[in-house]
């Protein structure tokens, strides 16, 4: 284990239930849900709780589903809900734009993170320029990780960091890996940069608690987890579970259990019809390497053509399609019954 010998080692949970959360419910969460899980999670003293639409900053639209609320809506309204507890953004370039971060600034958000395809980190030089002007806490990860090796993630990082982000990480955003895949990409990341490392995992294979204590033991100072696995697909890292984990094992969260618990059950009465599970189509995805957000849609498109929404995600996968590609999902399934026809 990476522990000290000074004594137990800091792990920083950030929690992104209240954005990655929303690609499992159609980006439908209203103003009560929000602030109720935020003063929630306030109460347990979780350090940063993350806000906004699934895929980010800007991104409601047609093409990836419209949030019943605003951005500033959505924002002001966890801001309220969070006098202790720091207010997260997400942003992917090209969705968002610097006039969405200027808006999120004046909400007051106090860190900032991008998302890039794992091999495109230069997307956000622009962005931490600016953030770092504005002397604000700026993270960069590298989504649909499993898609580079280790020693490519490592390097990618290493410019992220050079260009002024405080912390950088990974993404298992299919639910990929496996633990020695974690162990292996973190430990090359943690050589390479000077500053915290993040993971954020899905549980497409079951293995997301699994991999979070990987990553931890590997050097990862941020984890990433979501109450009741609440996200994408399959779901993220489930929060309520992998603190206690990380707490046994000898990290140290700040964060205060029963009121994790009371805020995870929240959660799951409020926000969610029904905790994520692994059901098949989840399953394939994390085989065939395809990001978990895609799931509502293949299922909606495979419905409508007549197709195994598992045919799509293994072709998907042989393409190897990413977020922003969403299109291609049509032109599979049409392909796939052309084929069958």
């Amino acid at each position: 284990m990476t522990l000290s010998d000074e004594g137990p080692r800091r792990v920083v949970i950030h929690d992104p239930t209240l954005r990655d959360g929303h690609h499992a419910v159609r980006h439908v969460l209203n103003r009560e849900q929000l602030s109720h899980y935020a003063a929630a999670a306030d109460a347990a003293r979780v350090p940063v709780v993350e806000v906004g639409h699934g895929s980010g900053l800007g991104a409601s639209s047609l093409q990836v589903g419209q949030a019943a609320l605003s951005d500033d809506e959505m924002l002001s309204t966890v801001r309220e809900a969070l006098p202790n507890s720091k207010m997260g953004v997400f942003m992917l370039p090209g969705w968002g734009t610097t006039r969405d971060l200027r808006r999120a600034l004046a909400h007051g958000a106090d860190v900032v993170r991008f998302g890039t395809h794992c091999t495109e980190g230069d997307l956000t030089e622009r962005h931490l320029g600016f953030l770092r002007d504005a002397g604000v806490e700026a993270q960069c990860l590298l989504l649909m990780s499993h898609m580079a090796d280790a020693e490519r993630l490592a390097e990618e990082c290493r410019r992220l960091a050079e260009f002024g982000a405080s912390a950088v990480g990974i993404f298992d955003s299919s639910g990929h890996y496996l633990p020695p895949d974690v162990t292996e990409r973190v430990s090359k990341i943690v050589e390479a940069v000077d500053v915290p490392v993040i993971f954020h995992g899905h549980n497409n294979l079951g293995m997301a608690v699994a991999n979070s204590v990987a990553a931890a033991q590997a050097g990862a100072g941020i984890i990433d987890a979501c109450a009741r696995g609440f996200g994408a697909g399959a779901g993220n890292t489930q929060l309520e579970v992998v603190v206690p984990v990380l707490e046994r094992m000898g990290f140290e969260t700040g964060i205060d259990l029963y009121r994790l618990l009371d805020a995870a059950d929240l959660a799951e009465r409020e926000l969610m019809p029904a905790p994520p599970t692994i059901d098949s189509v989840s399953l394939v995805s994390g085989l065939a390497g395809v990001f978990s957000g895609f799931k509502t849609r293949v299922l909606d498109i495979a419905r409508r053509e007549g197709v195994d929404p598992r045919d799509i995600f293994f072709e998907l996968g042989r393409r190897q399609a990413v977020a922003g590609h969403e299109d291609l999902i049509v032109d599979v399934a049409q392909e796939l019954r052309s084929v069958r026809a």
